[in-house]
């Protein structure tokens, strides 16, 4: 991809933005809310329902619904959500303005388990209520925190669709600002009680400074599991790794590809579009979209999903898409049908047939119709196919189109992907006996997959055709990165940290790593070790902005108490199943004392907490609340924080997130 692709696809990202982040309500210049070539262009396209189109035009006018949606790991959401519940949204509903009774958040119908909301609460209603003030304020403090995200009710649908499980490996190929990424770590984490799971999510964006947006999101969720990483995603490097003793590819079993896109059906947001569209975008973008497309399915395991995303209405960024790359796939992928899997949601079947139209305003049916002088903006994968009985068989009705009118969201285009056999130009040929993908000569496989891309590449540049895309030199741009050093076994470090915290025999050492080659280690992290497998093989192939979750902190304090590291809040979920001392069991009372005096003093604390901590030594400790379900009125989650034991009093470290969630549980 050239530098123009390359800048567009780094200032295309608007749409995806916009979705991600669905704010409260922020200040526009009045913008007249008219494009008569928008309108013209989708009346002929024909995807709105008949008689629906004023409804459609009408919505696209209105402001867009906040929606909110709880984050963080499954038994703290249920928490979160309970008490919104409890002390804010019944409150609510006693709300009068101007005489009318204020309409309460409602769930959205579609989302699992209530964990996402929307509100059609505008920021003048808002300041007209103290108690709808103290609310937003809420809301924009917990968003801060990381509780709860503002996004886009429609940006929360393409996770839903891939259905994780905590062993996928997953790749996130746009992945900035990160709204979904954090809903694919925490589906990724659905079990609290493993520590480790098997899957990771490799979180990918073109742009440098927005990786550190995925960095920050992902942060919130102090996941062992993660890495964010900076490619092109239309050529991000196939990554190796380690299969018993052996080098193997490494393909997914999730893809997300929630391509840079026109933005068409963020108008009820990103107000500027109304001015801005043209249809001369999706031209444009079309090709860009098609490879990083074909880069996902490339690096699909065979069995696995890709969910490709746009929140654009347009069939050239869509079903075209779509269509294109089950053609080239010549059997190899399928179209889903995600009819069953989101109950409650409203969405329009992917059409199958459509037309092209210039900026200048003429149109196209079919590619032979496009004169010469076109070829160079107007490629043939943006038409459908013309034969009929292969169009048929691609099922272009799987395809999900959300309306804004359906729903009062967003407009949406989702198509779930599944692939049945490897795609046609990296074929590999099993050896007798084994499975259908077989073992395989992986440097053959990898000259050959160059020498396809290089020969699909030409092709596609003469005929329009998808094809993989050519082989390029990564180019490393942005902020110089601090390593990433694995410690040994046999480290020093681990000698005092083994002893003080007793750590169980099977603690994965080899897992930790630190960000220096030189000098005393500050900070010791933790990943996974399917993560650390991928780290090991690919240093020299892949450029990683951050990974890891950081689980000690060097404090000089400590030594003289036999220990120079604390424990970090930020990976005590991740540490605390291999602390076998160090560890106080608390009540809720303990937790409400912990809270509310700093420092107390030992005896301050229940009977049970008094007793073991006077046991220990001074220096860092774990507060540990077990849930007792026998008592329901008590928080139904378990609640770990870091502290510190003094020489005669006991101190907790509640960080700043943490602060919303451990004061609903126990107040």
């Amino acid at each position: 991809m050239g530098k123009r692709s390359r800048q567009r696809q780094k200032n295309q990202t608007t749409g995806r933005d916009d979705r991600d982040n669905a704010g409260w309500g922020s200040g526009y210049a009045d913008i007249v809310k008219e494009n008569k070539l928008f309108e013209h262009y989708y009346k002929e396209q024909g995807l709105v329902p008949g008689g629906e189109f004023e409804q459609f035009m009408d919505a696209m006018r209105e402001p867009l619904p906040a929606t909110i949606r709880i984050t963080g790991y499954k038994s703290h959401a249920k928490e979160i959500l309970h008490c919104l519940k409890e002390k804010y949204f019944k409150d609510i509903q006693e709300v009068e303005i101007d005489g009318q009774k204020i309409e309460a958040p409602q769930p959205l119908s579609w989302y699992p388990d209530e964990q996402a909301w929307h509100t059609n609460m505008s920021r003048k209603i808002i300041r007209k209520s103290p108690l709808l003030e103290k609310f937003h304020q809420f809301l924009v403090s917990e968003t801060e925190s990381g509780n709860i995200s503002r996004q886009e009710a429609v940006s929360m649908i393409p996770p839903l669709l891939l259905k994780i499980e905590s062993h996928h490996k997953i790749l996130d190929m746009c992945a900035a600002p990160g709204s979904k990424t954090a809903q694919l770590i925490e589906m990724l984490h659905s079990d609290m009680d493993v520590p480790f799971p098997e899957g990771f999510v490799i979180a990918n964006d073109v742009d440098n400074k927005r990786c550190y947006l995925l960095v920050h999101q992902a942060k919130r969720l102090n996941s062992p599991c993660i890495m964010v990483v900076n490619h092109d995603a239309s050529c991000i490097p196939t990554l190796k790794i380690d299969v018993d003793g052996q080098k193997d590819i490494l393909f997914y079993d999730r893809i997300l590809c929630d391509v840079p896109c026109s933005g068409d059906g963020t108008l009820r947001k990103n107000i500027d579009v109304w001015k801005k569209w043209t249809t001369s975008n999706s031209l444009h973008l079309h090709g860009l979209q098609l490879r990083i497309a074909v880069r996902g399915v490339e690096q699909l395991a065979v069995g696995g999903r890709m969910v490709y995303s746009t929140c654009s209405l347009n069939p050239i960024e869509d079903e075209a898409v779509i269509a294109a790359l089950l053609e080239k796939s010549e059997g190899a992928l399928e179209l889903a049908d995600g009819s069953a899997d989101l109950p409650g949601l409203k969405w329009m079947p992917g059409v199958t047939s459509w037309k092209l139209m210039t900026k200048e305003g003429q149109w196209y049916a079919d590619w032979s119709e496009v004169p010469n002088h076109r070829h160079t903006q107007i490629r043939p994968t943006m038409f459908p196919p013309t034969d009929t009985e292969k169009l048929a068989s691609m099922h272009l009705e799987r395809c999900m189109r959300i309306l804004p009118h359906h729903q009062n969201t967003g407009g949406f285009f989702v198509a779930v992907l599944v692939k049945k056999a490897p795609m046609p130009w990296n074929k590999r040929y099993p050896k007798e006996g084994e499975g259908p993908e077989g073992k395989v000569d992986r440097e053959a496989e990898e000259e050959a997959t160059k020498g396809a891309s290089s020969a699909q590449e030409t092709t596609a540049k003469q005929d329009g055709a998808c094809g993989p895309p050519a082989s390029k030199k990564m180019r490393l741009f942005g902020y110089k990165e601090d390593p990433f050093v694995f410690l040994t076994e046999e480290d020093p470090v681990f000698t005092t940290i083994q002893s003080f915290y007793d750590l169980s025999p099977n603690f994965p050492k080899l897992n930790v790593l630190t960000r220096t080659h030189d000098g005393k280690k500050r900070h010791l992290y933790m990943v996974s070790k399917e993560l650390r497998n991928v780290l090991i093989n690919n240093s020299e192939r892949m450029k990683v902005i951050n990974t890891g979750v950081k689980v000690w902190s060097r404090n000089s304090d400590g030594e003289e108490f036999g220990c120079a590291f604390r424990l970090a809040q930020e990976g005590i979920y991740t540490l605390q199943p291999y602390i076998r001392s160090r560890i106080i069991r608390v009540s809720v009372e303990d937790i409400k004392v912990l809270l509310t005096q700093e420092n107390p003093f030992l005896s301050k604390l229940e009977d049970d907490a008094h007793a073991q901590a006077k046991k220990m030594v001074m220096g860092s400790i774990v507060l540990k609340y077990i849930p007792n379900p026998n008592n329901p009125a008590e928080p139904q989650c378990p609640i770990q924080l870091c502290g510190w034991r003094g020489k005669t009093s006991i101190r907790a470290f509640v960080p700043r997130n943490e602060n919303f969630l451990v004061e609903c549980l126990f107040y």
